[in-house]
């Protein structure tokens, strides 16, 4: 991609109207722009991210279910027959002009537990599960924290269906240790944190990023990691560890990527999902939800991997590989050798499948450095008089202080892998 054709200007200073670290640097870098609070505009720099954060999410996630595309409009009927039609706090509802009443979709069990019901018939029709990526609304009140707290948002979630609760267990398992793997592979250190269950079980799991703008509190347990959220946390001196036992404790800020529910029967009981058994006997389906916020992962690693210069994007998410900047010469010659480089590695990775960038603007060596640190793209690689006359580039790490030269030759080898 050239960078004097991307669908975005940088800034050289922070919106006015952003708190929030990640919505400062996003904004500033040309990776979101606000419509308005809580809603964002993805622009392309954006959108190559997100889309990586998911795709990873995908790769994953296919292991697990099948993947699927609901409905963001939601029949009011769905959300009366579980009660959560006045009951759920931050629920969009709309009147039509035609007087009909829906719901802008928050989350889908209204929608998923239906749809299982004409699919299960039988034990041998589970476990079962679907998931899906897609963009979810809700009203709420403070929508001031950037990507971490949207009104309309990404997210993944998945459904299963089983037919004991031994077996929602196991799941349940395995879809925890994926999410760990998701979430290393994203760069992100989560915390597994035991939270509150709702009116679907005693307990649920919520995984949380130390992060000292975060909007959650957990304490961590010092001997063994696992960690509870604070509202079903009673104190550092009497709360012992589920996991091992002690009552040694550490108090965090925290941001949630994640989280797991046992839903149990609530779902299937309202709308009456049943199976045989192998015994011809009727049973209510037992059901599990996993979800995580695409574009609040987007957020948090925003907020997580960052210096005084702008954003440090891990490589597996990172909107490019390289980061081409060519510094044009005042001399005619040098320039037309300097761009004849450029455009021979830029041409080259690309056809190689390489994600690069390609700094073609005629701005100054300053204002070139500047935005590429702001942007955040892991490998910079750099083309001046000086190494263009060795027939070399500069190669930086946005992470690292210091820089190295390689021929030109070599590092296309180095690059092709």
């Amino acid at each position: 991609m050239l960078q004097s054709k991307i669908f975005a200007k940088l800034a050289k200073e922070d919106p006015k109207d952003e708190q929030s670290l990640n919505a400062r640097l996003l904004s500033r870098a040309g990776f979101i722009e606000k419509a308005m609070a809580g809603v964002y505009n993805f622009l392309p720099l954006g959108s190559r991210v997100l889309h990586k954060i998911e795709n990873i999410i995908r790769q994953e996630m296919d292991a697990f279910g099948s993947e699927i595309l609901m409905p963001s409009l939601q029949p009011k009927e769905n959300w009366e027959q579980t009660g959560r039609w006045k009951e759920f706090d931050v629920l969009f509802r709309l009147k039509s002009m035609h007087a009909f009443e829906y719901a802008l979709g928050p989350t889908h069990e209204e929608i998923v537990t239906p749809l299982a019901k004409k699919a299960i018939m039988s034990y041998r029709d589970l476990p079962v599960a679907v998931y899906q990526i897609q963009t979810k609304f809700r009203d709420e009140l403070r929508a001031k924290s950037g990507l971490l707290r949207g009104r309309e948002f990404r997210m993944k979630d998945l459904y299963s269906f089983h037919a004991s609760q031994d077996d929602l267990e196991k799941y349940y398992s395995e879809v925890q240790r994926a999410y760990s793997r998701i979430f290393e592979r994203l760069g992100l250190r989560a915390i597994l944190t035991e939270a509150s269950g709702g009116s679907f079980a005693k307990y649920s799991h919520e995984f949380q990023v130390v992060l000292p703008s975060g909007e959650d509190e957990i304490f961590i347990c010092e001997k063994c990691g696992l960690a509870k959220n604070k509202e079903i946390f009673s104190s550092p001196e009497t709360e012992k560890c589920s996991n091992c036992g002690q009552t040694s404790w550490k108090r965090e800020n925290a941001s949630e990527i994640g989280n797991i529910f046992r839903l149990g029967t609530k779902f299937s009981s309202a709308f009456n999902v049943k199976f045989l058994d192998s015994e011809g006997k009727e049973q209510l389906v037992v059901m599990g939800c996993y979800g995580m916020g695409t574009t609040r992962l987007m957020g948090v690693i925003a907020e997580m991997h960052n210096d005084e210069n702008g954003l440090i994007w891990p490589q597996n998410v990172a909107p490019f590989e390289y980061h081409i900047v060519p510094l044009f010469s005042k001399d005619a010659d040098l320039r037309k050798k300097i761009e004849a480089a450029a455009w021979k590695i830029f041409s080259t990775l690309q056809k190689q499948g390489i994600e690069v960038l390609l700094d073609d603007r005629d701005e100054s060596p300053g204002v070139k450095f500047k935005d590429a640190d702001l942007i955040g793209i892991p490998k910079r690689v750099v083309l001046s008089e000086k190494t263009v006359e060795k027939d070399e580039v500069e190669i930086k790490g946005r992470a690292e202080s210091k820089a190295g030269n390689m021929k030109i030759s070599d590092f296309l080898k180095h690059a092709a892998g």
